[in-house]
């Protein structure tokens, strides 16, 4: 179990005051701050001695350290849970953010969403972005094939979430609009509100019972699609991961390289990963975990912010999240998290598949 510290109300105001400036300073810098710095460029009025005072204090309560033999002073992670707890300011993302997340995600194929969101996360906070994509064995709302041109067609899947997911396929020669019609309703009638995975063999069995109402290009498109949309027992969740590069061009020295090494490293146990934006799930929003906090990270120190993401019903279909140095900007992270996880959400519940109206 890592060890806490005190909580904020354990602090006087002196040492409230210089733990926020030295934590605030770390995190701008990632360097150590001392005494006759904050004296100089800080807001507390006190004198050098007065200040080596209170960093003494909070030292030995836990909450900073001296990673070096000189006098300065970062925040260790039971220092950094209890500023971004107690602390930290967390404002909102301004209009053009939010409208810059918006049109960067909409309307897209649910994959390219995703990717789209991993890319947009990596590259806002400067750390790896990772979504975990739904679990595609969804109960189904509808069945649509669209022609394209004479031996191809796009089958249309609207998912009860209301993700909507295309597919290309081939289609038997001379396959009529009105085979692709009644192939859309003969599935449509039988996968509403079930998943494939729960109808595939017992909808196979009907096809052969009522081959007198399908035509035999309808026929063949049913099993055809069936045949590939069915997920495997046994399919792997799908993890995306972007900006790996983020995190090698930010250390600057041969430290934070080693650092950043064990963390690609933790990163490659893509089981624990996915664990970890499971347990992001059950929480109510965003979670952070601050270095030992999580086992995963514990060697490499790094924070993970995460956030799941919903449909309308409120239902839990994914979560996204950033990896990072424990100095991430988390006044920026945590609301830019947070909200690309509801515009994911959003859109996912949108046919349209656009929150620009929002």
């Amino acid at each position: 179990m890592p060890f806490r510290g005190p909580d904020i109300a354990d602090l006087d105001q002196r040492s409230r005051q210089i733990f926020r400036e030295i934590v605030q300073s770390y995190l701008e810098t990632g360097d150590p701050v001392g005494s006759r710095t904050l004296a100089e460029t800080g807001n507390s009025g006190l004198s050098s001695a007065s200040i080596r005072t209170s960093m003494a204090a909070l030292t030995a309560s836990g909450l900073l350290y001296a990673p070096h033999m000189s006098a300065g002073r970062i925040p260790t992670h039971a220092g950094l849970r209890l500023f971004v707890d107690g602390l930290l300011q967390i404002g909102d993302l301004s209009e053009t953010e939010r409208l810059g997340i918006n049109v960067r995600l909409s309307d897209k194929p649910l994959q390219q969403t995703l990717d789209e969101a991993s890319k947009l996360l990596s590259g806002l906070a400067g750390g790896a972005g990772l979504v975990l994509a739904p679990v595609q064995d969804l109960a189904l709302r509808h069945v649509e094939f669209v022609p394209l041109s004479a031996d191809e067609a796009m089958a249309v899947l609207v998912y009860d979430t209301g993700a909507v997911e295309n597919r290309l396929m081939s289609v038997p020669p001379g396959t009529t609009p009105s085979a692709l019609v009644a192939a859309g309703n003969f599935l449509s009638m039988r996968l509403k509100g079930k998943s494939l995975t729960q109808t595939r063999e017992r909808i196979l069995k009907e096809v052969g019972q009522h081959s007198h109402q399908l035509d035999a290009e309808a026929k063949a498109l049913i099993e055809q699609g069936l045949a590939h949309w069915s997920p495997q027992k046994n399919a792997e969740r799908t993890l995306i991961v972007r900006g790996r590069s983020h995190l090698i061009e930010d250390a600057e020295t041969s430290e934070n390289l080693e650092r950043i090494r064990i963390l690609l490293d933790e990163m490659e146990q893509k089981k624990e990963l996915i664990s970890l934006l499971d347990e992001a799930g059950k929480a109510p929003g965003v979670k952070i975990y601050i270095g030992a906090e999580n086992p995963l990270f514990s060697l490499s120190g790094s924070s993970v912010v995460t956030a799941p993401y919903r449909n309308a019903e409120g239902k839990v279909l994914g979560a996204i999240g950033v990896i990072g140095p424990t100095r991430i900007n988390y006044a920026k992270v945590i609301p830019m998290v947070d909200y690309t996880a509801q515009a994911i959400g959003y859109l996912m519940g949108k046919p349209s598949r656009n929150i620009m109206d929002r």
